[in-house]
């Protein structure tokens, strides 16, 4: 069986987040997708069949070394990239992907930018869903080896949220005390494995980067994934949170994200959302991706 592996969030490889894709997995047993996965050792790998509505590109299944999942940010925009750069699906270059996938169907503009590079940004298919109230400050700083202090309050207190799939969103203050954020394991599986949104993803406002520019950092233990470099749908969840936020009842609002810098694997990402009188009525997330390898699996 034939796959591509990208780096995505970055126009470096190396950088970013890694994704495998299997252009073609018709045939594939059923049982093998895990175990496929699981050789990769990647974040998540995604398999791509025919589509039920031929109007539709792919229908595109999204595993993690656990499970599969519903949605997921950078293998959307990975598996766009990989199909416009390598499988003649954008004959012109530029334009507009569907993909079938467990929330429904995802839009995603696609353009290529160089033999090995592209751009894609997708529309979320689930608008942004408040979850439970979330852990106190006290006990997230606890899980997280930090300080209270290091927490925001007020308006910005820790949120679930999911476009998708939920993340518990934790503003912290600085920089500073994001990079010092490490999980505590015990403190997870006591307090959060069994949460609503169990994944925890931190962002800190980075004026170097303007007003609009932050940092962030995710933690998945449940799904095997001690840290991700990239987290497309952790930055849907964020931006549409973001947007509820806004004073303003209707407009458009865009931030970046830089995420992975603390693993080595820097990635940047690009989230939009818009309002009309006073609900969110679309996220968008978007970013680059480049090829790194291409390859043949031999199953038994």
């Amino acid at each position: 069986m034939r796959f591509l592996t990208l780096d995505v969030f970055t126009d470096t490889p190396f950088g970013g987040n890694q994704l495998a894709v299997f252009p073609d997995a018709t045939g594939l047993p059923e049982a093998s997708l895990l175990q496929i996965t699981r050789e990769f050792n990647f974040s998540e790998v995604t398999f791509c069949y025919p589509p039920a509505d031929p109007a539709h590109t792919r229908k595109v299944r999204i595993f993690t070394p656990q499970y599969e999942m519903p949605f997921a940010g950078h293998p959307t925009v990975g598996t766009a990239a990989a199909l416009a750069l390598r499988e003649g699906a954008l004959p012109g270059g530029s334009g507009r992907f569907v993909f079938e996938m467990g929330v429904g169907p995802v839009a995603v503009d696609v353009r290529v930018e160089s033999e090995a590079r592209a751009w894609a940004e997708l529309s979320v298919a689930k608008l942004p869903e408040v979850g439970p109230t979330a852990p106190t400050i006290n006990t997230l700083a606890e899980i997280l080896s930090l300080e209270p202090a290091d927490l925001v309050g007020g308006a910005y207190s820790p949120q679930a949220v999911s476009c998708g799939y939920p993340f518990l969103l934790v503003p912290i203050k600085s920089v500073k005390a994001l990079q010092k954020a490490r999980v505590r394991l015990d403190r997870w599986e006591q307090t959060l494995q069994r949460f609503w949104a169990p994944e925890i993803f931190v962002a800190a406002k980075d004026p170097d980067g303007g007003p609009q520019h932050w940092r962030a950092r995710m933690f998945a233990p449940g799904i095997r994934v001690p840290e991700d470099p990239a987290t497309g749908s952790a930055v849907a969840a964020f931006g549409g949170w973001l947007a509820m936020k806004e004073p303003k009842a209707d407009g458009q609002f865009a931030w970046t994200i830089d995420q992975g810098v603390e693993m080595g694997r820097p990635s940047r990402l690009d989230v939009r959302a818009e309002k009309v009188a006073g609900a969110v009525t679309a996220v968008r997330v978007a970013g680059q991706a480049v090829l790194v390898t291409e390859g043949t699996l031999r199953l038994p």
